[in-house]
């Protein structure tokens, strides 16, 4: 089941924020995620706020029902228009994910973005993308979304090998994917990524350089690669524990990432986030540059998560709480945190140390200053980028990204 909400103050009931964090909002981007929490199946591996018909029967009747999502999530968009008062901006990205947002009609995901339109506006250049699972489009879904104004969209891959996708428990079938990829194309769609995990249990080095490889033959301009993570509570965490299956472990992981690492950059795919690799400036995600970066995004949706100005809250994490909420004429806010200074200092550097451009030296403290050094001696930073005052990491760092913030975060 989904993992849980954190602690944090109660939201106010109308949604309102402190004014200090709509101070200066006309000089950030203004981005908006959008969650559809329902899945045809729950994958051996995931935690994140989804739900299967299964586990939504009985548990708020139409409030939690598939067919009318789209105009529930369309109320908080009009409280995000209310919330935010008079902000001037317009929405420079839409994220649509979930779950499985394709599980809705594709006319369903249109008027979603049609409320941000109408509310806030778009952006003439904005970048609006959803996620797909392979299986739910065909080339008159891609049609329609490209239609209703979508311009990138990420299908979930996660592997090429039929023994790969069964111990995750994905749906698809091999070679879907990249025929996906092409119907895009067709549709219309000027970036197209493919989501790649590495680690799976019982997965070859020579697995995942198929997997890169049907990847990359398929032509998208994004390519994300994650190691796979086993989390508490997950089907794959209890498989493991109960030893049908091994733990693929932190060398193997290493491993796989200098491959991927090795087959894109030959495939002209170029690194500009730890995990992500685009073709081009265009063809980066720029809704995710937005977190990485700490601008303002208002996340819809059950469970979807929000910042603004250095005030960062939940909703309510299932679907019929979600609606009652709106229902109501209440936030769906669950709590919130008001971050200080230091707080968005430290997220500073733990995000941006992950892009391609590094972080400034100038964020690090006396503690911090010293661990660089010592990271470039050791390796894990850019020489070049440090003369200029920035911490960049190495092929090496990547792949000890998080201990490399821990130690310049003290």
């Amino acid at each position: 089941m989904p993992s849980a909400l954190p602690d944090g103050e109660p939201v106010p009931a109308d949604g309102a924020l402190p004014a200090h964090a709509l101070a200066g909002a006309g000089d950030r981007p203004l981005g908006f995620y959008l969650h559809v929490p329902y899945c045809a199946t729950r994958c051996g591996y995931c935690d994140f706020n989804t739900y299967t018909a299964t586990e939504l029967r009985g548990s708020g009747g139409v409030l939690a029902s598939r067919d009318a999502y789209a105009d529930i999530l369309a109320d908080e968009v009009r409280l995000a228009r209310k919330v935010l008062g008079d902000d001037p901006r317009e929405v420079r990205t839409v994220f649509v994910g979930g779950g499985t947002p394709t599980l809705l009609a594709a006319g369903d995901l249109v008027r979603m973005l049609r409320a941000i339109r109408e509310e806030f506006g778009l952006a003439p250049d904005a970048e609006i993308t959803t996620e797909a699972n392979p299986e739910t489009v065909d080339p008159a879904y891609l049609t329609a979304l490209r239609e209703g104004g979508f311009n990138r969209i990420s299908f979930g891959m996660q592997s090429a090998r039929p023994h790969v996708l069964k111990i995750l428990d994905r749906t698809h079938t091999p070679g879907r994917p990249e025929a996906c990829v092409a119907q895009a194309r067709a549709a219309g769609f000027e970036h197209v990524n493919l989501d790649l995990i590495y680690g799976t249990p019982g997965e070859s080095d020579d697995d995942w350089r198929a997997s890169l490889d049907a990847a990359v033959g398929a032509g998208p301009d994004h390519v994300s690669a994650y190691a796979l993570i086993v989390e508490e509570g997950t089907g794959l965490a209890r498989r493991i524990r109960r030893g049908e299956v091994p733990m693929t472990d932190d060398d193997v992981h290493a491993d796989r990432y200098l491959i991927a690492e090795e087959r894109l950059s030959e495939a002209g795919f170029a690194w500009y986030e730890v995990s992500n690799w685009a073709t081009s400036e265009a063809a980066r995600c720029l809704h995710n540059e937005l977190y990485w970066r700490g601008a303002d995004w208002w996340g819809a949706g059950p469970g979807a998560h929000s910042h603004v100005g250095g005030v960062r809250w939940w909703n309510v994490k299932h679907p019929g709480a979600y609606a009652a909420a709106l229902a109501a004429g209440r936030s769906p806010g669950a709590g919130r945190e008001l971050l200080t200074d230091e707080d968005r200092r430290v997220e500073r550097i733990m995000l941006e140390l992950r892009l391609r451009d590094g972080v400034p030296l100038s964020l690090l403290r006396e503690e911090g200053r010293a661990a660089s050094r010592r990271a470039l001696a050791d390796g894990l930073l850019q020489h070049g980028p440090y003369e200029d005052g920035r911490a960049v990491l190495t092929l090496r760092g990547r792949l000890l990204a998080d201990a490399v913030v821990r130690d310049l975060v003290d």
